[in-house]
């Protein structure tokens, strides 16, 4: 039996502030034996407009994190960061980031996964409209991360309404789906959970969603409700709480491969062309 631990937080534009809280939420995480940790989308800093100035530190906070892996000897999920490169190393030319996932295990940063689907909605809410591709630069590669307690694969925020990215996740082996999350509090109220719950059932994965909480400024509130579901689709945790927080539930990776195989969705699975 493995735990892991999906972490809730406030975050706002004060980076070394936001570290005092990821601290924090490590130490409490290994204390209930986790053997991970999943942050939230901008986790190291919440700032609208200051991406491309926090892309900067990039590697700085990479660093920092791995760091923390290390003296800890526990994987992390590092949330979001912008980055002004992509994987290959070459720089974004047009001024925008990349939104990236860092999956750091205790020796070295060890899968980047850059959100593939980007917000661009019209929400009710005191922000109105979101258009992420004015500041970022989509990602176009699915990743899985190999763990000692089983493969992760790696989605963002506003992936997991798109069921096919948990598909293939899983068809490249994932056992384990992470989803750190900014979700509006007017999308989360609505959908936050259910979207959990519903790719855990699709991809038969467990799903860990870590979520920012509260007030970004005087406009951006997020939903928080950090959760994670089971490979039946069962709400295992859920933060309820306002703040930073922390869940953290058991994975059973035999009991998901007998649930595979009583109901193999994967193997029945018919594309259709319309």
């Amino acid at each position: 039996m493995t735990f892991l631990s999906a972490a809730q937080m406030n975050s706002q534009n004060d980076i070394e502030a936001n570290f005092t809280v990821i601290e924090s939420l490590i130490r409490q995480s290994k204390a209930q034996g986790a053997s991970l940790i999943v942050f939230p989308e901008n986790f190291a800093c919440f700032a609208a407009g200051k991406q491309r100035e926090t892309a900067t530190q990039f590697e700085a906070i990479q660093q920092r994190l791995e760091q923390l892996a290390h003296q800890h000897q526990i994987w992390i999920v590092a949330g979001t960061l912008p980055c002004p490169f992509r994987p290959d190393g070459s720089v974004i030319q047009d001024g925008r980031v990349r939104t990236a996932s860092l999956c750091i295990s205790p020796e070295k940063t060890e899968a980047r996964y850059d959100k593939i689907h980007l917000f661009d909605v019209q929400v009710g809410d005191a922000v109105g409209g979101y258009q992420e591709s004015r500041f970022f630069e989509p990602g176009t590669d699915a990743v899985v991360a190999k763990t000692p307690f089983g493969n992760i694969g790696l989605m963002v925020c506003y992936d997991l309404r798109f069921p096919e990215l948990a598909l293939t996740l899983r068809a490249q082996g994932a056992d384990i789906l992470t989803a750190p999350a900014a979700f509006t509090h007017t999308t989360g109220e609505q959908h936050w959970q259910l979207l959990l719950q519903a790719r855990a059932m699709d991809s038969q994965c467990a799903v860990l969603g870590a979520a920012q909480q509260g007030w970004h400024g005087e406009k951006r509130q997020t939903w928080g409700h950090t959760g994670a579901a089971g490979c039946r689709g069962q709400l295992l945790d859920i933060h309820h709480a306002e703040g930073a927080g922390l869940i953290t539930v058991p994975f059973d990776a035999a009991e998901q491969a007998k649930l595979r195989e009583s109901m193999p969705l994967i193997q029945h699975r018919v594309l259709l062309q319309y």
